[in-house]
């Protein structure tokens, strides 16, 4: 298998699966002990036999070593780190990558679907693989030290995907590694500005991503939709601070190559930089005037994920959203109305209509053609159920479980999402290739008659999904 491909395999096909474990409230010496028979460097804390937190050498040597602190004295409770890291065994060997960088820890604890204790991954058990691969790239993220490097760095993602694209790398997980990698340039970039020119910067703020950024979903077509959120108690040389901050990251990510908004979606511009109670009533002011530009901003907004900073603000603005949606239905339903205006391209006879003149006559914008009323749809289900988390596939999911999809249904909108969103990503690969700039375009003279078929049924498969929200939403009511 080729080395890179080894990342995108499941976290269980590389744990250590034979786990050393304690209780909490067992005594420190002789965990301690077994740690030192066994030449280990941790051991995992399991109550209830769940996994609660870990107790390491390092926790020994600074909590009670360093302390003069007597280990008789003292159960692993004392000093064990929890709540305890750990990640799913089906989950992708990157995910657990990017999950210890983030964190700065060098092991997770792997559990079940069940949440039980089924092995532990090192941040050593990655390194044992080869040194060219998405993980040497988020490494290299981690070392960089100034714009160069990172503007240097940034450009291998662009690199990495179009090898990856040959390799049979499913499309669900180049689209997520694509985000991760993302995060991590915007992560480094930000913990530079950090250190190097605004360490007062105040702890109550926030910067967070939105739209397709906030979901995880990019491709090689990438710009910024990014804001800020700040405490209400800061005082004006603090808001002065963030809004200097804002204009040199902004900058900063069109250097390394990141394209500004062409929407202006940017923490740079001030009407998306705001303290939180102004944030509350511009979301006020959305949800209760839902025009068509009302809805596109809103829309673009509850996509909201933290990238760096307090996590709190996005919570509570997010809670205001389901709070209003479940009062009052109105802006939900002009949410999907807006999305019912991308039908599928499909003509008569099932033939499917690419533009008729112009720069891209005879081509399809995959974006509008189906990508955008999934995605669309499927965030209106998802923020009247209360679970706007996560990606399209994993609102999905939550869905599912809380019964207002069927699994069957939901497949079936998945399958569509990701034969759409394949088209898409390989069509920006062979631009990036030909060199020329990626765009959201594919060219139907370009594939064959099993792509097309494919192509036509995920338009189909749109076209179901749009009956159903509209019906879901009794759009019958809209005047």
């Amino acid at each position: 298998m080729a080395e890179e491909s080894q990342f995108f395999r499941p976290v269980k096909d590389f744990c250590q699966r034979t786990v050393v474990t304690c209780e909490p409230d067992d005594a420190l010496v002789g965990v301690a002990r077994v740690m030192r028979e066994k030449n280990i460097s941790s051991v995992v804390v399991c109550e209830n036999k769940l996994p609660s937190g870990i107790v390491t050498d390092r926790d020994l040597r600074n909590k009670v070593v360093a302390n003069g602190t007597d280990p008789s004295t003292l159960a692993v409770r004392a000093i064990m780190n929890s709540p305890l890291s750990v990640i799913g065994e089906n989950d992708r060997l990157y995910e657990a990558l990017y999950q210890m960088s983030r964190q700065n820890i060098h092991r997770l604890a792997v559990v079940d679907g069940k949440g039980k204790l089924s092995g532990i991954i090192t941040d050593s058990d990655i390194i044992r693989l080869q040194s060219r691969s998405p993980h040497q790239l988020v490494l290299d993220i981690e070392r960089v030290q100034n714009l160069d490097e990172l503007r240097t760095v940034f450009t291998r993602i662009q690199s990495l995907v179009l090898h990856l694209s040959a390799s049979g790398t499913s499309t669900r997980d180049m689209v997520r590694l694509i985000a991760h990698l993302n995060d991590q340039i915007l992560l480094r970039l930000i913990t530079l500005l950090h250190a190097d020119r605004f360490a007062d910067l105040p702890g109550r703020f926030a910067v967070v991503v939105l739209g397709s950024e906030g979901r995880g979903e990019q491709t090689l077509l990438t710009d910024q939709d990014n804001a800020i959120v700040y405490g209400d108690e800061l005082g004006a040389d603090e808001i002065a601070r963030i809004e200097d901050f804002s204009q040199v990251l902004i900058d900063s990510l069109v250097a390394i190559g990141i394209p500004p908004c062409p929407g202006g979606i940017m923490a740079n511009n001030k009407e998306w930089r705001r303290s939180l109670r102004q944030w509350q009533d511009q979301l006020d002011r959305w949800l209760r005037s839902p025009t068509p530009s009302n809805v596109l901003s809103c829309g673009t907004f509850v996509d909201i994920r933290t990238i760096f900073g307090d996590p709190s603000f996005e919570q509570e603005l997010k809670t205001q959203v389901y709070s209003h949606v479940q009062r009052d239905k109105l802006f939900l339903m002009r949410m999907v109305e807006n999305t019912l205006r991308f039908a599928p391209p499909i003509g008569w006879f099932g033939k499917i209509k690419g533009e008729k003149d112009g720069a891209h006559s005879g081509m399809l914008e995959i974006k509008k053609a189906g990508i955008f009323a999934i995605s669309e749809g499927v965030k209106a289900l998802a923020i009247q159920a209360g679970t706007l988390k996560g990606s399209t596939h994993q609102r999905l999911e939550a869905l599912v479980r809380d019964k207002v999809l069927s699994r069957k249904v939901a497949d079936n909108i998945a399958e569509s999402f990701d034969f759409l969103v394949l088209m898409r990503l390989r069509a920006q690969v062979e631009a990036v290739r030909e060199g020329q700039a990626p765009d959201n375009y594919i060219s139907l003279e370009r594939l064959n008659m099993m792509e097309l078929g494919r192509l036509r049924i995920a338009l189909k498969g749109v076209e179901k999904f749009q009956e159903f929200i509209k019906g879901h939403f009794h759009l019958h009511l809209l005047r």
